[in-house]
Protein backbone atom coordinates (compact mmCIF):
# COMPACT_ATOMS: atom_id res chain seq x y z
CA UNK A 1 0.00 0.00 0.00
CA UNK A 2 2.70 2.17 -0.42
CA UNK A 3 1.90 5.48 -1.77
CA UNK A 4 -1.52 5.73 0.52
CA UNK A 5 -1.11 9.40 1.85
CA UNK A 6 -4.82 10.00 2.40
CA UNK A 7 -4.29 11.33 6.01
CA UNK A 8 -1.84 14.28 4.89
CA UNK A 9 -4.31 14.97 2.04
CA UNK A 10 -6.88 15.80 5.15
CA UNK A 11 -4.28 17.76 6.80
CA UNK A 12 -3.91 19.91 3.74
CA UNK A 13 -7.49 20.23 3.29
CA UNK A 14 -8.15 21.12 7.31
CA UNK A 15 -8.61 25.07 6.18
CA UNK A 16 -11.38 24.35 3.93
CA UNK A 17 -12.46 21.83 6.64
CA UNK A 18 -12.74 24.37 9.39
CA UNK A 19 -14.03 26.99 7.26
CA UNK A 20 -17.60 24.37 6.90
CA UNK A 21 -16.99 23.13 10.65
CA UNK A 22 -21.02 23.52 11.32
CA UNK A 23 -21.48 21.32 8.13
CA UNK A 24 -19.21 18.75 9.02
CA UNK A 25 -20.37 18.56 12.77
CA UNK A 26 -24.17 17.88 11.57
CA UNK A 27 -22.64 14.67 9.45
CA UNK A 28 -20.47 13.66 12.80
CA UNK A 29 -23.89 14.31 14.83
CA UNK A 30 -26.30 12.25 12.05
CA UNK A 31 -23.79 9.29 12.53
CA UNK A 32 -23.27 9.07 16.12
CA UNK A 33 -26.91 9.24 16.51
CA UNK A 34 -27.45 6.04 13.72
CA UNK A 35 -24.92 4.42 16.00
CA UNK A 36 -26.58 4.73 19.05
CA UNK A 37 -29.82 3.88 17.90
CA UNK A 38 -28.78 0.95 16.20
CA UNK A 39 -26.52 -0.62 19.30
CA UNK A 40 -26.73 1.30 22.11
CA UNK A 41 -25.72 4.31 23.35
CA UNK A 42 -22.52 3.20 25.68
CA UNK A 43 -19.73 3.20 23.48
CA UNK A 44 -17.90 0.50 25.47
CA UNK A 45 -20.00 -1.43 24.09
CA UNK A 46 -21.17 -0.44 20.83
CA UNK A 47 -18.17 -0.03 18.30
CA UNK A 48 -19.63 1.74 15.84
CA UNK A 49 -20.42 4.41 17.83
CA UNK A 50 -17.27 4.49 19.46
CA UNK A 51 -15.81 4.91 15.77
CA UNK A 52 -18.29 7.55 15.58
CA UNK A 53 -17.36 9.54 18.67
CA UNK A 54 -13.77 9.52 18.12
CA UNK A 55 -14.07 10.67 13.77
CA UNK A 56 -16.21 13.51 15.96
CA UNK A 57 -13.46 14.61 18.41
CA UNK A 58 -10.60 14.28 15.45
CA UNK A 59 -12.57 17.26 13.71
CA UNK A 60 -12.76 18.85 17.40
CA UNK A 61 -16.29 18.88 17.61
CA UNK A 62 -17.59 19.94 21.20
CA UNK A 63 -18.29 17.14 23.81
CA UNK A 64 -21.89 18.79 24.41
CA UNK A 65 -22.75 18.05 20.57
CA UNK A 66 -21.86 14.87 20.69
CA UNK A 67 -23.81 14.15 24.40
CA UNK A 68 -26.55 15.50 22.26
CA UNK A 69 -26.18 13.11 19.34
CA UNK A 70 -26.16 10.42 21.72
CA UNK A 71 -29.33 11.44 23.44
CA UNK A 72 -31.23 12.16 20.24
CA UNK A 73 -30.91 8.46 19.28
CA UNK A 74 -33.92 7.80 21.85
CA UNK A 75 -35.64 11.51 22.43
CA UNK A 76 -36.45 14.04 19.90
CA UNK A 77 -36.19 13.16 15.90
CA UNK A 78 -35.72 8.80 17.20
CA UNK A 79 -38.42 8.38 14.81
CA UNK A 80 -35.91 9.30 11.70
CA UNK A 81 -35.62 6.18 8.94
CA UNK A 82 -31.62 6.83 8.23
CA UNK A 83 -29.96 4.38 6.22
CA UNK A 84 -26.47 3.41 4.93
CA UNK A 85 -26.44 3.98 0.83
CA UNK A 86 -22.76 3.91 -1.27
CA UNK A 87 -22.79 4.99 -4.63
CA UNK A 88 -20.18 4.62 -7.01
CA UNK A 89 -19.58 6.65 -10.22
CA UNK A 90 -16.50 7.77 -12.39
CA UNK A 91 -15.02 11.74 -12.33
CA UNK A 92 -12.79 13.71 -14.57
CA UNK A 93 -10.35 11.17 -16.27
CA UNK A 94 -11.96 7.96 -15.51
CA UNK A 95 -10.42 8.69 -11.55
CA UNK A 96 -12.95 6.26 -9.33
CA UNK A 97 -14.96 7.48 -6.97
CA UNK A 98 -16.92 5.98 -3.89
CA UNK A 99 -19.98 8.06 -2.13
CA UNK A 100 -20.77 6.67 1.20
CA UNK A 101 -24.38 8.54 2.58
CA UNK A 102 -26.20 8.28 5.48
CA UNK A 103 -30.07 9.92 3.91
CA UNK A 104 -33.40 9.91 5.23
CA UNK A 105 -34.47 10.58 1.67
CA UNK A 106 -33.11 8.72 -1.14
CA UNK A 107 -35.28 10.08 -3.72
CA UNK A 108 -33.72 13.46 -2.46
CA UNK A 109 -30.30 11.97 -2.18
CA UNK A 110 -29.43 9.96 -5.13
CA UNK A 111 -30.60 13.07 -7.77
CA UNK A 112 -28.33 15.41 -6.09
CA UNK A 113 -25.23 12.59 -6.22
CA UNK A 114 -25.62 12.34 -9.79
CA UNK A 115 -25.82 15.97 -10.55
CA UNK A 116 -22.70 16.62 -8.86
CA UNK A 117 -21.10 14.01 -11.23
CA UNK A 118 -22.73 15.49 -14.23
CA UNK A 119 -22.15 19.22 -13.69
CA UNK A 120 -18.09 18.25 -13.02
CA UNK A 121 -17.54 15.71 -15.43
CA UNK A 122 -17.89 12.34 -14.50
CA UNK A 123 -20.72 10.30 -13.85
CA UNK A 124 -22.58 7.78 -11.66
CA UNK A 125 -22.14 4.08 -11.92
CA UNK A 126 -23.92 1.35 -11.05
CA UNK A 127 -23.46 -1.20 -8.14
CA UNK A 128 -19.97 -2.63 -8.54
CA UNK A 129 -18.66 -0.39 -11.46
CA UNK A 130 -15.92 0.90 -8.93
CA UNK A 131 -15.77 -0.62 -6.03
CA UNK A 132 -13.48 -3.72 -6.81
CA UNK A 133 -10.82 -1.02 -7.20
CA UNK A 134 -10.97 -0.70 -3.26
CA UNK A 135 -10.52 -2.80 -0.63
CA UNK A 136 -12.77 -2.27 2.50
CA UNK A 137 -10.26 -1.82 5.36
CA UNK A 138 -9.69 -0.54 8.48
CA UNK A 139 -7.28 2.24 9.41
CA UNK A 140 -5.46 2.94 12.54
CA UNK A 141 -3.31 6.38 12.61
CA UNK A 142 -1.19 6.89 15.80
CA UNK A 143 0.93 9.84 16.99
CA UNK A 144 4.69 8.95 15.91
CA UNK A 145 6.54 10.89 18.59
CA UNK A 146 9.28 9.44 20.58
CA UNK A 147 8.27 5.76 18.97
CA UNK A 148 10.09 3.03 17.03
CA UNK A 149 8.42 1.92 13.78
CA UNK A 150 9.85 -1.19 14.07
CA UNK A 151 8.32 -1.74 17.45
CA UNK A 152 5.15 -0.37 16.41
CA UNK A 153 5.09 -2.27 13.68
CA UNK A 154 5.40 -5.60 16.21
CA UNK A 155 2.80 -4.26 18.29
CA UNK A 156 0.25 -3.47 15.69
CA UNK A 157 0.81 -7.00 13.84
CA UNK A 158 0.21 -8.40 17.20
CA UNK A 159 -3.11 -6.50 17.75
CA UNK A 160 -3.95 -7.82 14.41
CA UNK A 161 -3.28 -5.11 11.52
CA UNK A 162 -2.30 -6.42 8.14
CA UNK A 163 0.07 -3.61 6.84
CA UNK A 164 1.79 -0.59 9.04
CA UNK A 165 2.53 2.31 6.60
CA UNK A 166 5.12 5.24 8.16
CA UNK A 167 3.96 8.62 7.08
CA UNK A 168 5.24 11.93 7.96
CA UNK A 169 4.45 12.09 11.88
CA UNK A 170 2.40 9.28 12.10
CA UNK A 171 2.44 5.57 12.29
CA UNK A 172 -0.67 4.10 10.32
CA UNK A 173 -1.76 0.05 10.76
CA UNK A 174 -4.42 -1.54 8.13
CA UNK A 175 -6.28 -3.97 9.22
CA UNK A 176 -9.72 -5.85 8.09
CA UNK A 177 -12.90 -4.67 9.27
CA UNK A 178 -13.64 -7.75 11.10
CA UNK A 179 -10.18 -6.90 13.57
CA UNK A 180 -10.59 -3.26 13.24
CA UNK A 181 -12.14 -2.54 16.67
CA UNK A 182 -9.58 -5.24 18.49
CA UNK A 183 -7.17 -3.57 17.18
CA UNK A 184 -7.75 -0.26 18.10
CA UNK A 185 -8.27 -0.95 21.99
CA UNK A 186 -5.11 -3.37 22.37
CA UNK A 187 -2.63 -0.13 20.50
CA UNK A 188 -4.41 2.07 23.04
CA UNK A 189 -3.45 -0.49 25.78
CA UNK A 190 -0.29 -0.36 24.05
CA UNK A 191 -0.04 3.02 24.91
CA UNK A 192 -0.03 4.50 21.80
CA UNK A 193 -2.40 7.84 20.95
CA UNK A 194 -4.82 7.33 18.50
CA UNK A 195 -5.35 10.58 16.01
CA UNK A 196 -7.88 9.14 13.67
CA UNK A 197 -9.38 5.66 13.20
CA UNK A 198 -12.18 4.43 10.93
CA UNK A 199 -13.13 1.74 8.70
CA UNK A 200 -12.90 2.96 4.95
CA UNK A 201 -12.14 2.41 1.17
CA UNK A 202 -8.79 2.48 0.25
CA UNK A 203 -7.90 2.62 -3.30
CA UNK A 204 -5.80 -1.06 -4.68
CA UNK A 205 -4.03 1.80 -6.82
CA UNK A 206 -3.77 4.99 -7.13
CA UNK A 207 -3.75 7.12 -10.71
CA UNK A 208 -2.17 10.19 -11.71
CA UNK A 209 -3.96 12.76 -13.39
CA UNK A 210 -3.27 15.56 -15.76
CA UNK A 211 -3.20 19.03 -13.85
CA UNK A 212 -5.66 20.03 -16.32
CA UNK A 213 -8.06 17.87 -14.44
CA UNK A 214 -7.69 18.63 -10.85
CA UNK A 215 -9.82 22.09 -11.07
CA UNK A 216 -12.63 19.52 -11.73
CA UNK A 217 -12.02 16.80 -9.61
CA UNK A 218 -11.34 18.91 -6.41
CA UNK A 219 -15.07 20.59 -7.55
CA UNK A 220 -16.29 17.48 -7.57
CA UNK A 221 -14.97 16.53 -4.37
CA UNK A 222 -15.87 19.75 -2.83
CA UNK A 223 -19.36 19.63 -4.19
CA UNK A 224 -20.56 16.18 -3.31
CA UNK A 225 -18.44 16.55 0.30
CA UNK A 226 -20.75 19.76 1.05
CA UNK A 227 -24.07 17.40 0.73
CA UNK A 228 -25.35 17.00 4.35
CA UNK A 229 -26.55 13.18 2.98
CA UNK A 230 -22.39 12.63 2.20
CA UNK A 231 -20.49 11.13 5.16
CA UNK A 232 -17.65 10.66 3.02
CA UNK A 233 -15.62 10.32 -0.58
CA UNK A 234 -13.62 8.37 -1.55
CA UNK A 235 -11.01 8.14 -4.82
CA UNK A 236 -8.09 6.75 -6.38
CA UNK A 237 -6.44 9.94 -7.18
CA UNK A 238 -3.21 10.12 -6.72
CA UNK A 239 -3.67 13.90 -5.66
CA UNK A 240 -1.19 16.32 -5.38
CA UNK A 241 -0.22 17.66 -1.87
CA UNK A 242 -0.34 21.52 -1.89
CA UNK A 243 3.62 22.08 -1.31
CA UNK A 244 3.22 20.19 -5.20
Amino acid sequence: MSGHNKWSKIKNKKGNEDARRGKIFTKHARNITVAARQGGDNPDYNPALKQAIDKAKADNMPNDNIDRAIKKATGEGAGDNFQRVIYEGYGPAGVAVIVDCLTDNVQRTAPDVRHAFDKNGGNLGTDGSVMFMFDHKGEILVNNKDKDFDEFMMDALEAGADDVIEEDEFFEAITSVEAFNEAVAKLEESGYKIERSEISYIPQNEVEVSSEHHPSLTKLIDTLEDNDDVQEVYTNWDEPSEEE
